[in-house]
């Protein structure tokens, strides 16, 4: 039986400091990702198909599965989503020429797509995650979900391609953050991958748009 499994950190757990602590980093990553992933490996016998599954093709037929794939499914595809979203700041480049092209048009600024992304994150009740997606209709958006939920799955409010995404649960920032999530959110933007949302936004023009 295959089984999903988690990628290796892309960097040390300690390379995100001083915006990302080690302490959280390797709870979050050894403990709460690990979890989520030995929670959906746990649903294969009640689902035997996904073990011919890619965890993206999980989220997009997301309602045909219990609350425990739900969870645990978008828990695993968050998180993998998330590490790979990160870079110590001296790797973590910039928008490139066409992405901040479509930013300032879709949101007037960087420093304007930046406000709006924070304040969907500190806006978030409870746990959640904020993103940066693509829509089908081509069009840049700034949306959050509650709990493990994301914009591949087939019951989000908003749908898209996800391009950049922000945990805002507390486990992912309160040894360092305490309550202040709106100070996460702040230092989050030192080490975003803009080189790795460059990719997805390469790759998610390639889609066809919806008509």
């Amino acid at each position: 039986m295959a089984e999903f499994k988690q990628n290796p950190l892309p960097y040390s757990t300690d390379a995100l400091e001083p915006s990302i602590d080690k302490t959280t980093m390797e709870i979050h990553y050894g403990k709460h990702h690990k979890t989520y992933v030995d929670n959906l490996n746990g649903q294969i016998k009640t689902y035997p198909e996904l073990d011919k599954l890619k965890i993206e093709d999980v989220q997009k037929q997301i309602s045909k599965y219990n609350t425990a794939v739900r969870n645990n499914g978008g828990g695993h595809y968050n998180h993998t989503f998330f590490w790979d979203s990160l870079a110590p700041s001296a790797k973590s480049g910039k928008p490139s020429a066409t992405l901040l092209k479509k930013i300032n048009q879709d949101f007037g600024s960087l420093d304007q797509f930046k406000t709006k992304f924070n304040e969907a994150a500190t806006g978030r009740f409870g746990s959640g995650w904020a993103w940066l997606i693509l829509t089908p209709e081509g069009k840049l958006a700034i949306t959050s979900t509650a709990n493990q939920d994301n914009p591949l799955m087939d019951v989000a409010e908003t749908k898209g391609t996800p391009l950049l995404g922000l945990d805002v649960w507390e486990h992912a920032y309160y040894l360092k953050y305490q309550n202040k999530r709106a100070d996460y959110t702040k230092a989050f933007w030192n080490v975003v991958n803009w080189n790795k949302v460059n990719e997805r936004y390469t790759q998610a023009l390639k889609v066809p748009k919806a008509k």
